[in-house]
């Protein structure tokens, strides 16, 4: 290596997407320098990890942080908050939206989360910019991309950011042509409204009814939509928090036909159903789309496993339960009123481990749901990955430690914590952010502001159906 490291974190096995081995790992300047065997010193600092597990950080590609909802309400948490809690969950980087309110457009609404990001941001970053009113987009994007900026978030339901199926693929085509990625929340929006309106109709407006206003066919529906949409415009498409096992089967079928079609899913859909909604604060436990049936819950388990699904977000959304968050229009609220949303950066990676290991699935299958994917697809190509080059964003794993989750023991600012009652074992001991210790005995070490925006790449696209390709003035 020559010369003095930085780091050197000796005695670990290292896990990467593809194969755990005994290693060590040298880091300088922020990256990893090498990874092998009784690597040599010098180095400024070493820290033996016999007995532990180095795993990369983990890139969370879905966070809502001081974002105004479309109702007016502003989530609890800022960059800082936020971030304080990822880094002490074994998360490096967060991609997280840039909001368009009305009136505004894109690159206002990007310059205004990059300041705050710039404020307070902990941990590693980029944006999705959510697509509110798409009038602008064209004269933004090409700059927006060139900056780095390349990927969008589309709604199919909400008042306040639906696109109308003629303005989704008005944007996809940009997208594509700009090397952007469109990630979707895939709900019809007829299907959702009318069934809300006539359960409030009825008087049914207690938190379980939230769950019945969010019909399954309603995301089955729109998933296989949007991916028609993706085969015709060629833009590649990220699937957002996947409920239910149709949808699940639509991504698999796309995925057979070589279509440009990725897709997530969260903590709460894989280890919840409906039935949290029926507790007297069940209101905590509300989010779009809801929690579903033990079926829905094997199926998403079968398509992690067979790559189906690509990976596990949390989809953060933290709002307090008091009158600035989910009880804004009252204890007594209908459920249309309730803010949707739980927090769960914090908690996701420990999740995920403890679920995978109770299912007797590997520790590979763990990095590359919580790290190695969301990186590749959300373009992010420093991340998520234990080799020479690499950043090194590297955590420190005890795989038997086991965590006895509290009403209030996450470091957000949301004030609950939705796994209360839960018990995990596996969590993170150390984490390090471009070679810098972030965490350590439980303190969080990294300043607010020091977290790095990540510029990205274009995203490779598909061919659009020859119709469109015509349409375009393509050679077919």
């Amino acid at each position: 290596m020559g010369g003095a490291v930085d780091l050197l974190i000796r005695g670990g096995t290292v896990v990467t997407a593809d194969r755990s081995y005994p290693a060590d790992v040298a880091v300088t300047g922020g990256r990893i320098a090498a990874v092998g065997p009784r690597l040599p010193g010098p180095a400024v600092r070493e820290i033996d990890v016999t007995g532990r597990l180095v795993i990369p950080g983990g890139v969370d590609p879905h966070a809502h942080l001081e974002q105004r909802s479309g109702a007016g309400l502003m989530n609890a948490d800022t960059f800082e908050s936020a971030h304080r809690a990822a880094l002490l969950g074994g998360t490096t980087t967060v991609v997280s939206f840039a909001a368009q309110p009305p009136g505004t457009r894109p690159r206002e609404a990007v310059a205004d989360y990059a300041a705050r990001a710039a404020r307070g941001a902990l941990a590693d970053h980029a944006f999705h910019l959510i697509v509110a009113d798409p009038s602008h987009l064209a004269r933004d994007l090409p700059a927006l991309a060139e900056a780095g900026h390349r990927s969008l978030k589309l709604f199919t339901t909400y008042p306040a950011v639906r696109l109308d199926d003629r303005q989704l693929i008005e944007v996809m085509v940009l997208a594509r042509r700009h090397g952007a990625l469109c990630c979707i929340h895939a709900e019809t929006d007829a299907l959702l409204s009318w069934t809300r309106d006539a359960l409030l109709a009825r008087g049914l407006t207690q938190p379980p009814f939230h769950a019945v206003a969010h019909p399954r066919l309603a995301e089955i529906d729109a998933v296989e939509r949007m991916i028609r949409f993706a085969e015709f415009t060629g833009a590649r498409i990220m699937l957002f928090h996947i409920s239910t096992a149709e949808a699940a089967e639509a991504v698999r079928r796309a995925k057979a036909r070589g279509l440009p079609v990725h897709a997530e899913t969260c903590p709460h859909y894989l280890l919840t159903g409906p039935e949290v909604l029926d507790r007297p604060d069940g209101a905590k436990w509300m989010c779009s789309p809801p929690q579903r049936d033990a079926a829905d819950r094997a199926a998403l388990w079968a398509a992690l496993e067979d790559g189906t699904i690509d990976l596990v977000s949390s989809d953060h959304a933290p709002y307090r339960m008091d009158a600035s968050g989910k009880l804004a229009h009252g204890a007594d609220a209908p459920f249309d009123r309730i803010a949707n949303g739980m927090p769960g950066l914090e908690p996701r990676m420990a999740l995920v481990w403890d679920a995978l290991a109770r299912r007797g699935l590997p520790p590979e299958l763990f990095v590359r749901l919580t790290a190695e994917a969301p990186a590749r697809l959300h373009g992010l190509p420093g991340k998520g990955r234990i080799e020479g080059g690499a950043d090194a964003d590297l955590v420190i794993w005890t795989p038997e430690a086991t965590r006895a989750w509290g009403a209030d023991d996450l470091h957000d600012n949301a004030g609950y914590n939705p796994w209360e009652g839960h018990t995990t074992k596996g969590a993170p001991e150390t984490v390090i952010l471009g070679g810098r210790v972030a965490v350590e005995g439980g303190r969080v070490l990294a300043a607010p502001g020091s977290g790095r925006f990540l510029p990205r790449p274009p995203f490779p696209q598909g061919t659009p159906a020859e119709e469109a390709r015509i349409a375009l003035g393509e050679t077919p």
